[in-house]
């Protein structure tokens, strides 16, 4: 294999870019790996006393993820976010104002491998979401098990991920002060195991459980799609029935978290590594779908307000996908 090297006058601002994609690429696949053990040295080590005061912090702080996070403003406008948002680069782009008074659920398409549009776009204040939504605050929906994880669940916190458990979706969207906006990555890890250039499949058939709680608390549905979130990453050959997507489903369904087998560029070279192509991401939000309150909704409501959801899905996609260098025969798959 040819290995294509960067060459060695590149612009200092490039490199940082590439710097801060590179810690973004860490925390997602080792920083949580690395508090865990640096928790467990610190109770084996002189200063056990500071892991047993910070244990007893964790039992007392246990359910915060569930109740909103923790948000801190000063790290959300780090400057190495937009040297993360320049590497791509990262867009946010709204097509209507959003009243700050009502609570909304945002179902964000594709996941992708790494869901970096959704991290940037509403983890960070890179590409003023808070500019362009006034009085509205971002929660990006985490798989609950990284809320237990020492020291990783406070950093996390910090950029306002909350977890992704039904108890705190409801909490997010039930507030009656109104403001806040819960992000949810539709289709989950089942669906990163799709994501590869070119990939318009979206795991949404079935996934209605956000549809319910929306109804139950009359939180706004708004539909977004991140144009570019497939391009990221290559992927090894996974077909569906192929004796490493059984595997891959098997341990998702272990494990909660799906693993794939994903691959890029490095930050020296161009040829291979975990390090994410230059490739622009265009997140799109979309019109809300009014959502009349119902505390019992039926399972016809569900699939009412369901349909409604895909077909708004469908034409946020269909308006925008010419902008953004796809075909008029290319169109949305759900499954």
């Amino acid at each position: 294999m040819r290995i294509e090297f960067a060459p060695l006058n590149v612009p200092l601002r490039r490199r940082l870019q590439t710097a801060a994609v590179m810690q973004w690429v860490f925390s997602f696949l080792a920083l949580a790996q690395c508090c865990l053990a640096a928790f467990i040295l610190l109770a084996l080590s002189d200063w056990w006393i500071v892991a047993l005061l910070y244990a007893g912090w964790l039992w007392l702080d246990w359910d915060t993820p569930t109740n909103g996070g923790r948000r801190s403003q000063w790290m959300r406008r780090w400057s190495m976010w937009e040297h993360f948002r320049d590497y791509f680069p990262l867009t946010l782009l709204k097509t209507v104002d959003l009243d700050p008074k009502k609570n909304y659920i945002f179902g964000f398409h594709p996941h992708g491998v790494l869901v970096a549009g959704a991290f940037g776009n509403f983890c960070t204040e890179a590409t003023g979401f808070s500019h362009l939504f006034p009085g509205l605050k971002p929660h990006l929906l985490m798989l609950p098990f990284w809320f237990r994880v020492p020291f990783f669940r406070d950093y996390i916190m910090c950029g306002g991920l909350v977890s992704s458990s039904k108890s705190s979706l409801s909490y997010l969207v039930s507030r009656p002060e109104g403001g806040n906006v819960a992000v949810i990555a539709v289709g989950g890890a089942p669906e990163a195991l799709d994501a590869r250039p070119g990939a318009l499949t979206l795991q949404v058939q079935n996934r209605k459980g956000f549809i319910k709680l929306a109804l139950k608390h009359g939180a706004q549905l708004v539909p977004v799609f991140s144009f570019g979130e497939n391009e990221l990453f290559d992927q090894i050959e996974n077909p569906t029935g192929s004796p490493l997507r059984r595997l891959q489903n098997r341990l998702q369904s272990i494990m909660g978290i799906a693993m794939p087998l994903f691959h890029a560029r490095g930050v020296f070279q161009y040829s291979f590594g975990l390090i994410p192509y230059r490739k622009p991401i265009h997140t799109i939000v979309g019109k809300p779908i009014p959502v009349v309150q119902t505390p019992s909704p039926s399972s016809e409501d569900i699939e009412s307000l369901h349909k409604v959801y895909l077909q708004n899905l469908t034409e946020l996609f269909e308006q925008h996908k010419r902008t953004y260098g796809l075909a008029d025969d290319q169109h949305l798959t759900f499954i």
